[in-house]
């Protein structure tokens, strides 16, 4: 079984824009392939392209249908930074395993350019700049710790002083990190086009399906639906978001609930470059804008207790977060066109959770995103898919469910 949650509530901006998914067909009978997906997420859609484009024939089903889950409430800051530091990280899983991470990251962000670019999938994919404010988790001395270390690992980027911060980017703070190379991008056109792609090559998508059991047998798995027919693959990926199959450990995982808005269009309002910010702090603050000068903001995270706590504290989060980006940039109209709750999974250290299932032969399983969602959902495509065709990738060990 699989646990069921709302998995977003209220109006999340990326409805305001269209974005066609592919047709999905209610399964009618029993179905073999070499693998088999639950989900039709992001995740679901970039291991499905992934697999597909390696050979191996697809199934997908959804207790719900394509791009109706969490996808939606992702405010897509497409980043190669991770929540976690790399200072912090470093003295959590040590300065190796850590600089490897972050490394992996920042290869993922590049790697999905580069496939968007060549499927042509338009997602109003930009590149831009991040920056990284002082806030009362790293202060400015910290924060520049933070920098010298990133550069000592190869990954770039300035620290900007405060008058280096209030005269490139107009931002009243202590100090920032900037770095270059993340994406800002649709994500439910991202996800349409992906499952598109994977369509294309022969995916078989069937939803509403729910699964109800699954079972390791000799030479292969099989899930069991609510509806009746059973799926028979070689494998199979439960890629279903914050809500946990039961076959999946859940130590160390953690759903938490966040919120966000949108404001009306003033592309006149935004920033130089339009770059990423987010805050070294906590409670944090992060913000970019849309391809029509929207500004998206979001943060004031919670520990998730159910659906309808979460959802109560909308208004006051709402309003919360408006307050917070007027502070931050004065002169901007922080009137919420959009506003909407949703629910993550994080880990202690950050990092997901993607590998092989714990006495599970033949499932594997991702989960745990965290703030960095789409990127590690393009770390999962890239482990799996070599795990599913029998090549080795060196940083599977960072993110295995046995790791520690």
């Amino acid at each position: 079984m699989t646990r069921k949650l709302d998995l977003h509530t209220g109006s999340p901006v990326w409805r305001a824009y269209r974005a066609p998914g592919p047709a999905a067909e209610p399964l009618a009978r029993d179905v073999k392939a070499d693998v088999a997906i639950v989900g039709m997420g992001i995740s679901a859609a970039m291991t499905a392209d992934a697999l597909s484009g390696a050979g191996l024939s697809v199934i997908l089903i959804d207790r719900r249908g394509p791009m109706l889950g969490s996808t939606a409430a992702t405010t897509a800051l497409v980043q190669h930074e991770i929540d976690q530091p790399l200072s912090t990280l470093s003295r959590r899983i040590g300065q190796d395993r850590a600089e490897r991470a972050w490394r992996r990251s920042r290869l993922a962000v590049g790697n999905l350019a580069a496939r968007i670019a060549e499927l042509g999938i338009d997602c109003r994919l930009t590149e831009r700049p991040s920056l990284y404010l002082a806030g009362n988790v790293l202060a400015p001395e910290a924060l520049r710790a933070e920098g010298e270390a990133r550069n000592a690992a190869g990954l770039h980027g300035a620290y900007l002083s405060a008058g280096q911060l209030k005269e490139r980017f107009g931002i009243d703070r202590k100090a920032a990190l900037l770095s270059y190379g993340n994406l800002a991008l649709d994500p439910r056109r991202l996800t349409a086009g992906l499952l598109a792609s994977a369509k294309s090559r022969g995916a078989r998508l069937h939803a509403p399906v729910e699964a109800t059991t699954y079972e390791s047998h000799r030479g292969g798995v099989s899930i069991g639906t609510k509806e009746g027919p059973v799926i028979s693959a070689t494998a199979a990926v439960l890629a279903t978001g914050y809500e946990l199959a039961d076959i999946v450990p859940h130590d160390g995982h953690e759903i938490i609930s966040t919120y966000a808005i949108a404001t009306r269009p003033q592309p006149r309002a935004i920033w130089p470059k339009a770059a990423f910010m987010w805050e070294a702090s906590d409670p944090y603050l992060y913000l970019r804008a849309t391809h029509d000068g929207r500004i998206v903001c979001g943060g004031e995270d919670e520990g998730f207790s159910d659906e309808m706590a979460r959802d109560m504290l909308i208004p006051e989060k709402t309003q919360r977060i408006a307050e917070r980006l007027g502070r931050l940039l004065p002169g901007v109209d922080t009137t919420p066109d959009y506003a909407w709750a949703g629910a993550f999974g994080t880990t202690p250290s950050g990092l997901p959770l993607i590998g092989p299932v714990p006495g599970r032969p033949g499932f594997h399983a991702v989960l745990g995103y965290g703030g960095n969602g789409i990127t590690f959902s393009r770390i999962a495509s890239e482990l799996i898919t070599a795990a599913l065709t029998g090549r080795k990738d060196r940083d599977a060990d960072l993110f295995a469910f046995d790791r520690d």
